[in-house]
């Protein structure tokens, strides 16, 4: 049902260099390139990118304008998107919604000036490369975590903002692919595991409408005497999911576990405190920073830089961490909730935030 959809490593190339915009040097302001970040909705999150843009636009002496639309909803970014075009800029970083939706503007936009995808990847849109995680493989890391917390099987409820993104389909399709135990699965069983109506719930990333959807699971598993997994996927759901419970005490549950994605601080505070079993994080800092360093180098003629974009991996956040793994090839940090909260601070802190 989910087929994944793979970015492999961080980078992905679509065009040839020759095709970058030759106008994208001669964009500044007082001989300093201005560039542009875009994100898919408002959140921590994009918080901790911000900071990371700042930073780059510091190191590599750029103007940085970065937009959080405050709906996540095509026509709210694409608004935003159009507007900062008018500003002057010699790049821009976009977090894709929709890419199917999108692509016919994001390839008119690729021709005006140089454009990059960032933490949502859309293909066939003339990106000059993806900055970002393998979404799939960290799908599969959370699934992980999901047999870890009930190895005896159990119902997953998952929650998301929507399915239309790459990001979230190969988040959703690593999964269930981890619990059913192969490729591909298809549900509403995957291996010990039911999927709970045998989709995730969306909220279009509003969080009052993220928390309601986890109320309304809780009532609906309420005394059945089943073990119950709550899923979030994008960065506000884990934070939904424990408010959402910390709301519903008097709910009766054999065994309830919570497992997130992103590095919301309340998804870490509760981390810490063993609420939640664990979550899997991009790096949000070093998307916001490498998307402004590939910009900055591209505005300045380099126009190897998408090549050079360094690679994120995932890392696995949990109360008390563990040794460094190597998971189906790729090195994965398994870092304590506390300790992570801190190099988060400390990179903001680094941007003057």
């Amino acid at each position: 049902m989910w087929a994944h959809v793979r970015a492999l490593g961080v980078v992905a190339v679509a065009i040839g260099v020759a095709a970058i915009p030759a106008c994208s040097g001669s964009k500044t302001t007082g001989g300093r390139p201005k560039v542009a970040v875009v994100t898919n909705c408002t959140a921590e999150f994009w918080s901790i990118c911000e900071a990371g843009a700042t930073k780059a636009g510091k190191d590599f002496d750029v103007d940085v304008i970065f937009r959080q639309p405050d709906k996540m909803e095509v026509s709210s970014q694409m608004e935003i998107v159009e507007a900062v075009l008018k500003q002057g800029i010699s790049g821009i970083a976009v977090s894709v919604i929709n890419p199917s939706e999108q692509t016919p503007d994001l390839r008119r936009i690729s021709k005006q000036t140089s454009f990059l995808a960032m933490d949502n990847d859309a293909p066939e849109s003339g990106r000059l490369c993806y900055i970002g995680i393998d979404n799939y493989e960290a799908g599969k890391a959370v699934g992980r975590l999901v047999k870890k917390a009930m190895p005896e099987g159990g119902t997953v409820a998952m929650f998301i903002g929507g399915t239309d993104s790459a990001n979230a389909k190969a988040r959703i399709g690593g999964v269930l692919d981890e619990l059913a135990g192969q490729k591909d699965a298809k549900g509403p069983q995957y291996g010990k595991y039911e999927l709970l109506d045998n989709e995730p719930k969306t909220d279009k990333g509003k969080e009052e409408t993220a928390q309601d959807n986890a109320k309304d699971v809780l009532n609906k598993l309420n005394g059945k005497n089943k073990s119950v997994a709550l899923v979030g996927l994008y960065a506000y759901n884990p934070k939904a999911n424990i408010l959402a419970v910390r709301a519903m005490k008097d709910k009766q549950f054999a065994n309830l576990k919570l497992v997130g994605f992103d590095e919301d601080a309340v998804t870490l505070d509760a981390i810490s405190k063993g609420d939640i079993v664990g979550t899997v994080v991009q790096d949000p800092f070093d998307y916001g920073y490498q998307a402004v360093k590939v910009l900055a180098a591209v505005a300045r003629g380099d126009k190897s830089a998408p090549e050079k974009a360094k690679p994120t991996p995932y890392r696995v956040i949990t109360k008390d961490g563990g040794p460094e793994e190597t998971v189906d090839g790729i090195k994965v940090l398994n870092l304590k909730a506390a300790d992570f909260a801190q190099i988060l601070k400390d990179q903001v802190a680094s941007a003057g935030k």
